[in-house]
């Protein structure tokens, strides 16, 4: 058994659409800013992933600095991991996970972002879940200057 952690962070930015977990939120006034879609959500799996894995970081596998990733799907990104994780042997058999933002709320969209997200790992959505927590007014999130996720996989094989 293998464990890994994932984080990312990103700062809202006007006219773009607020995406986490593969679910783009109708609602929010402010989408992130980054090089590819910015969906934090997402891109803290994927690290928590390559981890487990021993296998680097998101910049490393897919750089802000290549032209090929602007505007990315992170779904699509993640897809690649896992498939990358099958080939090496290891079994993805469950993802938690933490979103840190003030607003919009999280909850209605939930299970949508879960769904979306065990659809990508091959996963039954039972084994992953979505959090979420406010900064309480304090620092970057508290101050509503961006969104930040954590994530913890647990997969099996490898060496």
């Amino acid at each position: 058994m293998r464990t890994g952690l994932g984080w990312d962070s990103h700062r809202f930015k006007a006219g773009r659409p607020l995406i986490l977990g593969g679910v783009q939120f109708q609602d929010a006034e402010l989408g992130l800013d980054g090089h590819s879609d910015a969906d934090v959500l997402t891109h803290a799996v994927i690290d928590a992933l390559l981890g487990a894995a021993g296998l680097d970081d998101i910049g490393v596998h897919f750089p802000d600095s290549d032209s090929a990733y602007a505007g990315a799907d992170s779904v699509a990104l993640l897809r690649s991991v896992v498939s990358t994780l099958a080939q090496r042997g290891l079994e993805i058999v469950h993802v938690d996970t933490t979103v840190l933002m003030e607003r919009p709320k999280i909850g209605p969209q939930r299970a949508a972002m879960r769904a979306c997200l065990a659809e990508a790992l091959g996963l039954d959505v039972a084994s992953v879940n979505v959090k979420a927590s406010t900064g309480e007014g304090m620092g970057f999130v508290g101050r509503l200057e961006g969104v930040a996720a954590l994530a913890v996989a647990t997969v099996l094989g490898g060496a």
